[in-house]
């Protein structure tokens, strides 16, 4: 490019540049243009007012007799309060459903709302069908503002689609609700439910809304309230596993506390999904994408009805197209860990994302939770495939739990024996010390045992290594759906406690009823510590400990008289396999033989440990001479005289 060109090139950019500086408009001019914009908006906005007064016009007077003198006015109020809406505004409340063999859910007109969910395969404690929530006892709803006006569509009357206009579904039930907002504009509802199925997809779909909800519009509000009413025949256990959970996007699970009367959460983060739980069963909400933010709140009914009431106002994000979907799902099934494990792996195959909804099932945190997960469940499902009663499975489990233990058993049991045969040597420690020295006594038995090599914990790790897994199955049994409603014996339902006896008053933090599971496992539970205790020989020196031990049962007796029989039931079941576990050990200890090598452990020089070592060698490196042991003969004291 030569010189002449670049001059062009320069020559032509400063006088376009000039033109537009010539010719921008004014600030006058601007505020001109800003109010010409204005007025066409105030017409468009009168324009459709009046088309919708006109809408509402024809179709009241349609509802109203001829004779109704108060017609000019009911329009009028429709329209001011509606808007566009106001066609809506009146109309007839009938449901609708949809259903499978697993699902039956029945929707309303007014408000295009789920109406009632019922499970099929389920019934109630008292045998009655097994209802989430029904009628009146659910609000949902979009809320929003339209012309300057307060929009709830839970008030509003929706119009089902004919059925050759609804989305193809294979092999499934179909259903849309259209609440019309004027020509071409409207909201629709549309459920959808695939056979053999918990889940309903729910799609919004708005067309021609960002009329309405004005050029700024980001988001709508869904509004859905449930008072939830008890399936289960102990209504304070249940609500004790009942509450609003809810999953951040790409992120944990939090919840609200179940133990609270109220409790409420402002979440301005993204989430995932939001549960409406129960022990046993759940509503859940999902976002195909997510939500931008919620408020949830629950408080407690408890009025021989209901559990809790929960709310959950929820943000949508809004794109505000001419046409838009927002795309959902409804899980409305049991909490069976397999059945939401195998929903979320179904999700994450389809949408490449992990709804981890099997973790609304509370198998407990850290340890005791990778146990329920990973070794009780599998153990249990595996057992569900060849035995049918739930008794005999727990008792199997049990069995293999216990074998898997044998060896801390024979360790602990081992370890009181020894302390059972020193028991003549540390009565002649009591013997010789008086009571009043308990600091001196309790030193030479501590000596006693470092001669012999016993160590007086042995009996106890043991059991403290065991104690992971009774917690596990503490959090196993009243959670797992598995249980509920199957009997055994005596106990009618697993999941609940197992009454012999109903009584006619309340005895305080017991209850009115005697469960005989909690009794018997109370009864060995007594058995077991009376046997222990006879084993070791340092039980009569804390006698308070020994009052401990026995009064641990007891607050069992009153702790566990409410809680599922199957829990009492597997630590009976414990206690009477462990006192098994010790007669055949027993047959293979001589007492004799034990004793007879502690007492040739105790001619063994006795051993520093590595605390004691490096305790010394801190001394000698501060100049300190550790102390030496005594040497036998005479030694001339300081002062003496020849």
């Amino acid at each position: 490019m030569d010189r002449n060109s670049i001059i062009g090139i320069v020559l032509i950019g400063l006088i376009l540049i000039v033109f537009s500086v010539m010719n921008r408009p004014s600030q006058e001019e601007i505020d001109a243009a800003r109010r010409r914009q204005d007025s066409l908006e105030i017409v468009r906005q009168q324009q459709l007012e009046e088309e919708a007064r006109q809408i509402t016009r024809e179709e009241v007077v349609e509802e109203l007799p001829e004779e109704e003198p108060d017609t000019v006015r009911i329009i009028n109020e429709m329209r001011d309060r509606y808007g566009a809406f106001a066609p809506a505004a009146t109309g007839e409340d009938e449901i609708y459903t949809i259903e499978n063999e697993k699902l039956k859910l029945s929707i309303s007109a007014k408000g295009g709302r789920p109406w009632a969910v019922q499970l099929k395969e389920y019934q109630t404690w008292d045998s009655l069908p097994l209802m989430l929530f029904e009628g009146d006892d659910n609000s949902f709803g979009l809320n929003f503002f339209s012309q300057n006006r307060s929009i709830s569509t839970n008030e509003l009357y929706f119009k089902p689609l004919p059925a050759d206009m609804l989305p193809a579904v294979p092999d499934g039930s179909t259903l849309a609700l259209r609440l019309y907002a004027g020509e071409d504009r409207y909201i629709e509802y549309v459920y959808s439910l695939a056979p053999e199925s918990f889940t309903v997809d729910y799609n919004i779909n708005l067309v021609g809304m960002d009329q309405l909800l004005g050029a700024g519009a980001s988001f709508i509000d869904l509004f859905w309230e449930v008072n939830v009413p008890g399936q289960e025949r102990v209504s304070k256990n249940e609500n004790n596993y009942s509450t609003i959970q809810y999953k951040f996007l790409g992120d944990d699970i939090d919840k609200l506390s179940e133990r609270a009367d109220t409790g409420r959460e402002e979440i301005r983060t993204r989430l995932k999904w939001i549960a409406f739980k129960q022990q046993f069963f759940s509503s859940v909400i999902i976002a195909d994408d997510h939500f931008s933010s919620a408020i949830v709140q629950q408080e407690r009914i408890e009025d021989g009805h209901y559990l809790r009431n929960y709310v959950a106002d929820i943000r949508l994000p809004l794109e505000n197209s001419a046409n838009e979907m927002i795309p959902m799902q409804f899980y409305f099934g049991p909490n069976h860990f397999n059945t939401l494990r195998s929903y979320s792996r179904q999700y994450l195959a389809s949408r490449g994302y992990n709804l981890e909804l099997e973790k609304m099932v509370p198998l407990g945190w850290g340890l005791f939770g990778w146990l329920n997960r990973f070794l009780i469940i599998p153990v249990f499902n595996f057992l569900e495939k060849y035995v049918s009663n739930y008794g005999i499975i727990i008792l199997l489990l049990t069995i293999f739990i216990k074998i898997i233990l044998f060896p801390l058993t024979y360790k602990s049991y081992i370890s009181t024996s020894k302390m059972r045969v020193l028991k003549p040597q540390i009565d002649e420690i009591n013997e010789k010390i008086p009571k009043d020295k308990a600091m001196e006594r309790q030193q030479a038995t501590m000596a006693l045992y470092k001669r012999a090599g016993v160590n007086p914990m042995g009996g106890c790790l043991p059991m403290l290594i065991q104690f992971p897994i009774l917690i596990a199955m503490f959090r196993f049994f009243p959670t797992s759906f598995e249980l509920r409603q199957e009997g055994f014996l005596w106990a009618t339902d697993l999941s609940t406690y197992d009454s012999i006896l109903d009584l006619p008053f309340t005895i305080p933090w017991y209850g009115d009823h005697v469960s005989l599971f909690t009794l018997l496992m109370t009864i060995s539970t007594i058995i077991y510590t009376r046997m222990n205790s006879q084993m070791t020989a340092g039980s009569s020196q804390m006698p308070g400990m020994q009052t401990m031990m026995y009064m641990m049962p007891l607050m069992f007796l009153f702790i566990f008289n409410d809680f599922a029989s199957a829990l009492s039931y597997y630590y009976f079941l414990t206690n009477i396999i462990t006192f098994g576990q010790q007669a055949i050990i027993k047959r293979f200890v001589n007492d004799e033989e034990l004793l007879r090598r502690l007492n040739e452990h105790k001619k063994k020089p006795v051993s520093k440990s590595n605390f004691q070592k490096r305790l010394e060698d801190m001394a000698r490196k501060k100049g300190v001479k550790p102390p030496k042991a005594k040497e036998s003969g005479k030694k001339k004291r300081p002062g003496s005289k020849r």
